[in-house]
């Protein structure tokens, strides 16, 4: 059976890349900071976790070597003496930003190889046509926001204020991106998703990578969570990807979490929505157990930059790596002879870094299945190996970009 699997811990760097300096994050390291944090104790948390971080599957698969390769440091308060079971190496990203769309891309084998448009660091942030035009196609009494800020600290300083004018908040990041956060019951979940579409319109002409729904509830200030409602409306990609070559050739695609909406839902196949990474990882396994000869899933576990990186949780971020780990061998018990799966990540969002936004880092690639020989594939040059590798390994001619991972060691090929 020849099957493939890529799994995107959502933000998990290993380490600044070459060019880091250019977006402000010179030394960031997702990984690297929380094991130091972790092995220094201060990553502890009571009733949630404790101590050094313990990750022996990842590190089994060559985590602590990727990360070396990347750093060139070892991370304290690791094993290692785990003996390393599959392929590892790190991958550079050519594309120009550090936001969710590029990564993703670029790992199916398309580089973004021009800018994104973004808002600037003001208030207010967006053009005052843009909101005009907005306010009157969605007939809302205005808008409230317009501003950059973290999702969770504006909901904090105006989700009272959105409950009671019934105006939506509007915001940015450092990405490209236009969020609109409103009240699943008082503004109504629907009318977010239509005021967003709308919204996806009109971001267009300021080549905007996503307009991201955030629905939340709660009555007042200390109170408000985000749902698992969230939508992203995302430009489409710019040219083919590893999805839309699967799916012209009939073979089965399971997109697991918000693989849909970032691939603007071309190429995605079965799009399965789960609710935090335990549920994505049951969604995985699940579709694993169900998927015929062929078939690819693809899945983002959004948690690890959601809830934690952005928010610069770093127990949060250490306990999840550590729920990930314990899941691993589950996955590696339901692959069969024939199958290969590729752990890696979009960006990096290092919880010890300032604000609260991506960095721009190395990503892990953690490649492993039945019958794999073990070793380094050494730093690639562009996250597009990845697609090219699950190409070659589904049985696809060459994608426009990238390089076969199994060019640098070799990994056991069955027929399609």
């Amino acid at each position: 059976m020849t099957r493939a699997l890529l799994l995107v811990m959502d933000s998990f760097g290993i380490g600044g890349a070459p060019d880091a300096a250019v977006f402000g994050d010179r030394g960031a390291d997702t990984f690297g900071h929380i094991a130091e944090w972790c092995a220094a104790g201060q990553a502890d948390r009571e009733g949630i976790r404790s101590g050094p971080l313990q990750i022996p599957n990842l590190l089994a698969l060559g985590l602590g070597r990727a990360s070396e390769l990347s750093t060139g440091r070892t991370v304290p308060g690791l094993d290692k003496t785990v003996p390393v079971q599959g392929v590892w190496g790190s991958a550079v990203e050519l594309s120009r930003g550090k936001d969710t769309p590029s990564g993703h891309w670029e790992m199916t084998g398309l580089p973004v190889d021009y800018d994104w448009g973004y808002f600037p660091d003001t208030q207010p942030c967006f053009p005052q046509s843009l909101i005009d035009e907005l306010v009157e196609r969605c007939a809302l009494p205005g808008v409230i926001g317009n501003r950059r800020a973290s999702g969770t600290d504006i909901l904090e300083l105006l989700g009272e204020a959105h409950i009671q004018s019934g105006c939506p908040i509007v915001y940015t990041s450092t990405d490209s991106v236009f969020q609109i956060a409103a009240h699943e019951q008082h503004f109504g979940l629907d009318r977010l998703y239509e005021v967003c579409r709308v919204a996806r319109e009109l971001v267009d002409a300021y080549r905007v990578g996503r307009v991201i729904a955030r629905p939340f509830v709660g009555e007042c200030a200390g109170d408000f969570k985000r749902t698992a409602g969230r939508r992203d409306l995302a430009t489409p990609p710019i040219g083919p990807t590893l999805l839309d070559v699967v799916t012209r050739a009939g073979h089965p695609v399971v997109s697991v979490g918000k693989i849909g909406d970032i691939f603007a839902h071309r190429g995605t196949g079965r799009e399965v929505k789960a609710d935090g990474n335990r549920a994505l990882f049951d969604a995985t396994l699940k579709a694993l157990s169900e998927a015929e000869d062929g078939s690819l899933i693809f899945t983002n576990f959004v948690d690890f930059d959601m809830l934690y990186g952005h928010r610069r949780d770093v127990p949060g971020y250490a306990a999840a790596l550590e729920a990930f780990d314990r899941r691993l061998p589950e996955l590696q018990s339901a692959m069969a002879p024939g199958d290969l799966a590729i752990i890696s990540a979009d960006h990096g969002c290092d919880p010890t870094w300032p604000g609260t936004d991506h960095t721009r880092e190395q990503v892990p690639v953690l490649a492993f299945g039945p019958g794999i020989v073990p070793g380094g594939c050494g730093v690639r040059n562009g996250f597009a190996d990845i697609g090219q590798t699950l190409a070659r390994h589904l049985g696809f001619p060459p994608l426009a970009h990238g390089r076969v991972i199994g060019e640098a060691l070799p990994i056991p090929q069955t027929d399609a």
